[in-house]
């Protein structure tokens, strides 16, 4: 950038435009906006875009989140299918004749078809958002702690009725 333009861009600057911005007003690419202000030692604040960023990936985690529901929801539509009335047809014969039969429950190739289904739509739901992960190693840790708490408190007790019966023998 010609140094006669310097101004102009200390202006947009100091006005709070951002590297975008101050590209578009002058009509020069973001990296001659960057290296010009780098020369002339300003620094563009990215608090914003920062917090921008940070509300898109919320955004984006929301939506995904949605979007998983939705997903287990239509398994669950898809698993309930298999043991619903479903009606069965064929077009078949020289004279190509429809046929058709309402059945209690789908046919078990449907109920397979419908079961695969069904588990890719939970497999991509786990997949958007995953299962809590729990080891049960807390869980044990707490029942661990409890039954040494049960234990120390029977063991005390237990001296206690020692003592006293031994001040009562003497």
């Amino acid at each position: 950038m010609h140094e006669d333009r310097w101004d102009e861009l200390r202006e947009l600057h100091a006005q709070g435009l951002g590297r975008n911005a101050i590209s578009r007003e002058m009509g020069i690419t973001n990296s001659v906006v960057s290296r010009t202000a780098a020369h002339l030692g300003l620094e563009f604040d990215r608090t914003r875009i920062q917090a921008a960023t940070a509300a898109r990936l919320a955004d984006l985690a929301e939506r995904r989140s949605l979007l998983a529901e939705d997903l287990m929801t239509d398994a669950e539509r898809l698993r309930a299918q298999m043991w619903q009335p479903t009606l069965v047809y064929a077009f078949g014969g020289k004279d190509n004749t429809f046929a058709s039969e309402l059945l209690d429950e789908a046919p078990a190739a449907e109920k397979r078809a419908l079961m695969g289904t069904a588990g890719m739509a939970i497999d991509r739901s786990l997949k958007l958002a995953p299962a809590e992960e729990t080891s049960g190693v807390e869980n044990a840790k707490s029942m661990l702690g409890s039954i040494g708490e049960a234990l120390t408190a029977f063991s005390r007790t237990e001296d206690e009725r020692e003592q006293q019966a031994e001040g009562e023998e003497a």
